[in-house]
């Protein structure tokens, strides 16, 4: 039986088999310096979903994670692994917030695997639009608010015109983020994550 390793002080590697597979590529200052060639996808998830809520390193690159955690249970790679070998998994990314908004924890009960462009739409980028309301920013030359929405389809930002109040911006923001929501709804495999991305951009419609 392999021994357990510990990874970020809480998470148990308890596989069976190696989970990452690495070659000497050549020597640092008389140390080697090694290279993964080969790393297992279940372990890969697992592991880098403990760096996010335990690494103090990832965490200064992505403090957005600062406040999250990991369900006890998923804290052992074996129980994680047989979950994740249950899911529609490949080509995805594990997401702990599509189904609830603002969820924290990482569990069998919140996480859903989705793919990039939907883990995308979902995010507001708060920290980086300033003090205006979401989809909407303020054009010195044109004196107006203008409002923009990417689209996980084309990848690119559309414009959606400029306006004189910032809330009729917002709410031009809306509308269109509604109308992509449905088009994405429409396409995925979960129905759970369909009606999240519906009820989700609805409400921002009220």
């Amino acid at each position: 039986m392999r021994p357990k390793q510990i990874v970020c002080g809480v998470g148990i590697n308890d596989a069976d088999y190696v989970t990452q597979r690495t070659e000497t590529i050549g020597y640092v200052n008389g140390k080697q310096k090694k290279k993964t060639v080969w790393i297992c996808p279940y372990f890969q998830v697992w592991k880098n979903m403990i760096n996010r809520c335990y690494s103090n390193k990832t965490q200064e690159r992505q403090p957005t994670y600062k406040d999250c955690a990991v369900a006890d249970e998923w804290l052992v790679f074996s129980t994680f692994k047989s979950w994740m070998e249950k899911q529609d998994w490949e080509g995805k990314q594990l997401d702990k917030d599509i189904l609830f908004e603002g969820n924290k924890i990482y569990s069998a009960e919140t996480c859903v695997f989705v793919t990039k462009a939907t883990n995308l739409f979902t995010i507001d980028s708060s920290a980086s639009r300033g003090e205006w309301m979401i989809g909407t920013y303020w054009n010195k030359e044109k004196e107006k608010f203008r409002a923009s929405c990417s689209s996980p389809f084309t990848k690119k930002r559309e414009h959606l015109g400029y306006f004189t109040t910032e809330q009729q911006a917002h709410e031009a923001w809306c509308k269109r983020k509604l109308e992509l929501a449905h088009e994405l709804a429409a396409i995925q495999t979960d129905p759970r994550v369909a009606k999240a991305l519906i009820d989700r951009y609805s409400q921002y419609c009220v």
